[in-house]
């Protein structure tokens, strides 16, 4: 697949991929309803000894991990079936799931400002070596010309 990193100017990070969407159902009255993955434990990884290893040498947590070390985060999903954005703060939901215009595209898309004892400066280069782990994925990362967007295929 493909994903995109953003470095924007107010310190925070978007990383927008172009898959099916983060798992969205329909209850009974026919609200969407998302899966928790933004603020609670991804038990498939926590306090499990086989959990896979990042390249930091860090075990993988979820992403529920990055919401929680986040100021704010902001979780949109697009899907064949509708679209919905929805805030954190500090890895609790501060709004409901929120429905937006279908543009025809399917991918998610994860805007955080880490907290500011956690920031650290990186150049489009720094992350773009982060990806050599994962052959099939392209990743672009845009800093917002303070650097050269970098471009980086793997594999």
């Amino acid at each position: 697949g493909h994903c995109r990193v953003t470095l924007h100017p107010d310190g925070s990070i978007s990383v927008a991929d172009d898959g099916r969407g983060t798992d969205t159902r329909f209850d009974g009255d026919g609200r969407p309803v998302k899966k928790p993955v933004m603020a609670s434990k991804d038990l498939r990884f926590f306090d499990f000894p086989e959990a896979q290893t990042l390249p930091d040498g860090h075990p993988r947590r979820g992403m529920s991990v990055v919401a929680a070390l986040s100021e704010w985060l902001v979780h949109t999903n697009r899907r064949r079936d509708g679209a919905w954005s929805q805030r954190y703060e500090h890895g609790l939901p501060v709004a409901d799931l929120e429905p937006l215009a279908d543009d025809g595209t399917t991918g998610t898309t994860v805007r955080f400002r880490p907290d500011n004892r956690l920031r650290t400066a990186r150049t489009a280069g720094e992350l773009a070596d982060l990806v050599a782990p994962w052959p099939s994925l392209t990743v672009e990362v845009d800093d917002g010309g303070e650097y050269t967007t970098a471009d980086v295929t793997v594999g």
